[in-house]
């Protein structure tokens, strides 16, 4: 399988797990997403820049969001907040894959 297929993969598996914190769960299962979005936001950032051999807003963007979602200072947001950020999160990585429009002149 090539990277970006495997992109895809990881990043519908983390969009399904985002999406399942709005149900109640138990608090270890919130740690897990916690630590399996830090783990791949960190390689989707490697990865990215590794592809494309320069800094990018969208390397910065996961950077930031393996900050937003690291396991080991957590940020007391409320569930209600931390709700919101996981569907905007779960919907930008739904969103990031669909195919990008290319200009034909």
């Amino acid at each position: 399988m090539s990277i970006r297929i495997i992109e895809k993969i990881v990043k519908i598996v983390l969009a399904i797990l985002l999406f399942l914190c709005l149900a109640k769960m138990p608090y270890g299962y919130y740690t897990f997403v916690r630590f399996v979005s830090f783990v791949v936001f960190g390689i989707l950032a490697f990865t990215t820049y590794q592809r494309d051999n320069k800094w990018s807003v969208q390397i910065l963007l996961y950077i930031a969001l393996a900050l937003l979602f690291q396991p080991f200072n957590k940020l007391p947001l409320g569930r209600t907040l931390w709700n919101i950020v996981d569907v905007i999160v779960g919907v930008g990585l739904v969103v990031s894959l669909l195919p990008k429009k290319t200009n034909r002149r």
